[in-house]
């Protein structure tokens, strides 16, 4: 199975990895499983940190080659992408989960979240 991690996912693996479940945090540390972020979840976290809603251990350099590091691809945006996503309906109005779902269905992924707006979509979920 392949994976793709919602952004507050993301975050707590960065920040308290203890803080996710244990079969997240086997997802998560498991570098053969093959697993992926959204650059758009990357760009999120950037956004954020410079508003101050968030604070990170790590610059964003040092974040990027941790996630690689771990075995986690950084899935970019492809014109598929965008036309599941103007199919998609508007059950979630936030545009960077919008994609995260987007590209779940077209790459034919799970989507590890704790949103409860991902149920309302065609999309496998792993629920944290």
């Amino acid at each position: 199975m392949r994976y793709i991690l919602d952004t507050h996912v993301i975050i707590h693996a960065l920040k308290e990895p203890e803080r996710l479940p244990l079969n997240i945090q086997g997802i998560v540390n498991n570098k053969s499983m093959l697993k992926s972020i959204n650059i758009v979840s990357l760009w999120e976290i950037v956004i954020k940190s410079s508003l101050g809603k968030l604070t990170m251990l790590r610059n964003i350099p040092e974040m990027i080659n941790e996630i690689t590091k771990n075995g986690f691809s950084i899935l970019q945006i492809v014109p598929q992408h965008l036309i599941v996503l103007h199919g998609l309906e508007y059950f979630h109005r936030d545009p960077f989960d919008r994609i995260i779902i987007s590209q779940a269905i077209t790459e034919n992924m799970e989507v590890v979240t704790s949103d409860e707006l991902f149920n309302k979509y065609n999309v496998n979920l792993v629920k944290v």
